[in-house]
């Protein structure tokens, strides 16, 4: 009963949370169907969930840092991390993924077919593995030094540093610990996706909708975060977050119109 009731309670205290990953699910579905989803999602939070018990008490990969307790008896915890937290990687790489693939998938070449060939060796190759860690440790740009003002706003004050950092209190560490859970996670699902489980059912072999949808979600994440940081008032990490992102949304745009463009004159 303490379970479910903290269960139910992570849900109710964290909302956006459990929104963002009601979507993930309901696209990952659509792009890779269950099985494959499950396995990504899975091993996702386990390597989440392994790399920060082993930071708050060694401090690797992401350097030292610490749960406060703060919510402790109101929401799950697993151990010493919120259950919540751990979870919130699992979107966050997916979300990232699709981003990649759009740069890494050849575009369909036929009119009833418009979209990204979801070939299934492009899908696990090791440009979509990289472009996918630069997306989710780009992402935490944003989404860490707001959370850390989380006293501030609805989060609450459950982590902290023991020491000041460079980045608006976030230790360069911090990303590259982000770098190493991504990559680690991609490259066991990646090991996966080319031995045991490589003829397993995949939806749609011309992916567009899903793969948008996955963008949508990725800059979803990023615009709640910015939205918060602006409504606190931290007006200078707010810009610095959207000016890091120019130059990727960029090519992210470039890219997508140039897709459009190859798929509209093959009609």
């Amino acid at each position: 009963m303490d379970f479910l009731f903290l269960l139910a309670n992570t849900v109710i205290l964290r909302p956006y949370v459990f929104v963002f990953l009601a979507v993930s699910l309901y696209i990952a579905r659509q792009l890779l169907g269950w099985k494959r989803t499950s396995r990504l999602f899975g091993i996702t939070w386990a390597i989440a969930f392994i790399a920060e018990f082993s930071s708050t008490r060694i401090g690797i990969p992401f350097g030292d840092y610490f749960y406060t307790g703060s919510t402790v008896g109101q929401e799950l915890y697993i151990s010493n991390i919120p259950f919540m937290d751990s979870l919130s990687f699992s979107f966050l790489l997916f979300a990232s993924y699709c981003v990649a693939l759009v740069f890494v998938l050849p575009h369909a070449k036929i009119a009833e077919h418009r979209g990204w060939q979801f070939d299934p060796t492009l899908r696990t190759s090791w440009p979509a593995v990289g472009l996918t860690v630069v997306f989710f440790t780009f992402s935490d740009v944003i989404i860490d030094p707001v959370a850390l003002q989380g006293e501030r706003w609805f989060l609450g004050k459950i982590y902290g540093y023991p020491h000041e950092a460079i980045y608006f209190g976030i230790p360069l560490a911090n990303f590259a610990g982000w770098a190493v859970v991504g990559f680690v996670s991609l490259s066991f699902y990646r090991w996966l996706e080319r031995g045991a489980f490589a003829e397993d059912f995949v939806p749609r072999e011309v992916v567009r909708r899903e793969l948008l949808l996955g963008i949508g979600l990725y800059y979803g994440v990023l615009v709640f975060n910015l939205g918060v940081t602006f409504w606190i008032g931290e007006v200078f990490m707010g810009m610095v977050g959207c000016f890091i992102f120019v130059p990727l949304t960029a090519a992210l745009i470039v890219t997508l119109w140039r897709g459009n463009a190859i798929s509209i004159d093959h009609q």
